[in-house]
């Protein structure tokens, strides 16, 4: 169940944006995505019924025909590139990284342009040329390779610089207790999360507010914060709901 209580902050926050005549850009990245699950057909569900764009960084390495032919139909879905095959090759004190420098950077390369390609061909439709590191990490050095193997954009955490080598699509709020429960996080503190993004954005940030999702560890919490988020922002008229496509054009 949700606290009403602990969305004031974010709903009167919202109405500052209405109040200024502005609106606040939202967009949805989900992680981890290989086949069709119970928890796919959950969330694709619970987005597509409150119209929110839904972009879903699937495993190359992991992934097949099952998928492609689930998503098929899916016109509010896309489908960016989560690595090669999710795979940690840091060193054992090292955070995990697939895309790293432990390797040579024409194998790490070499991964990414076949799953670049893989994705491109299951999923004509849905494709989007961007890249999502697995852990959200990645070598500097592979930065600016990436726009010769297709790639438009990088994805991981954190506001975006402005100075970097390629454009950045990011999130920012992650629902994940990744340290904790592995479950979902308190509502009091993701909501005080989204209401940090919302007025550095009010300050003069243009950057869309990215939320991260992971569906296969979803329990009832994430669900339920999930649930609430939509219901609060899609029925208020301070907030856009963005595709991936629609932002990589703005950036791009």
């Amino acid at each position: 169940m949700t606290d009403a209580i602990a969305w004031d902050p974010l709903h009167r926050e919202l109405d500052r944006w209405q109040a200024a005549g502005r609106v606040a850009r939202f967009w949805l990245r989900d992680d981890d995505a290989v086949e069709p699950t119970q928890a796919l057909e959950t969330l694709m569900a619970l987005a597509g019924e409150n119209d929110v764009p839904l972009t879903l960084a699937v495993i190359p390495g992991l992934t097949g025909e099952a998928l492609a032919v689930r998503l098929a139909e899916e016109t509010s879905v896309a489908v960016a590139v989560h690595g090669w095959s999710h795979t940690n090759h840091a060193g054992p004190q090292g955070k995990k990284q697939e895309l790293g420098g432990e390797r040579p950077a024409d194998v790490v390369l070499g991964e990414l342009g076949e799953g670049f390609r893989l994705l491109q061909r299951l999923h004509p439709a849905r494709f989007l040329p961007v890249l999502v590191p697995p852990w959200n990490r990645i070598d500097a050095a592979l930065i600016p390779a990436l726009p010769a193997l297709g790639f438009a954009a990088l994805s991981v955490y954190g506001r975006a610089k402005q100075d970097g080598p390629m454009p950045l699509l990011n999130t920012h709020v992650d629902i994940i207790d990744w340290h904790g429960t592995r479950g979902g996080r308190g509502e009091a503190e993701l909501v005080a999360e989204l209401v940090a993004e919302l007025a550095d954005r009010f300050a003069g940030s243009d950057e869309p507010v990215g939320v991260l999702t992971h569906h296969l560890v979803h329990d009832v919490a994430a669900w339920d914060f999930l649930s609430a988020l939509f219901a609060v922002t899609t029925r208020h008229p301070a907030v856009c709901w963005s595709s991936a496509s629609e932002l990589l054009e703005h950036i791009a």
